[in-house]
């Protein structure tokens, strides 16, 4: 299990808006591809599907750099169709947090 300060490490945050469940699955994946550190599940920690239609259809992933976070996007924009969908928030110090215990 991962000590708590690799949660804290994953403060750069992103918001994504999506209706479509199948684009939360592979921002969930870019995450995962665009971050460097260990224990990359972190970064996409709360975001099932329950997770996201309770918030509006947006999930939050996290990044250990702001570097990981424009490789994210960056890949996004690349991949997925154009209006699929969108970010709608940036946070520089939004840290994840344990889901389970």
């Amino acid at each position: 299990m991962a000590e708590d300060y690799h949660y804290k490490s994953y403060r750069f945050s992103v918001t994504c808006h999506t209706n479509d469940l199948a684009v939360v699955h592979c921002l969930r994946a870019l995450c995962q591809h665009s971050e460097v550190a260990n224990y990359k599940q972190i970064g996409w920690g709360g975001t099932g599907e329950g997770d996201w239609r309770k918030a509006g259809n947006k999930i939050t992933l996290r990044l250990t750099k702001p570097a990981y976070r424009d490789e994210f996007e960056k890949t996004a924009h690349r991949l997925l169709p154009k209006n699929s969908w969108e970010v709608v928030k940036r946070n520089d110090n939004d840290p994840a947090q344990r889901r389970r215990k």
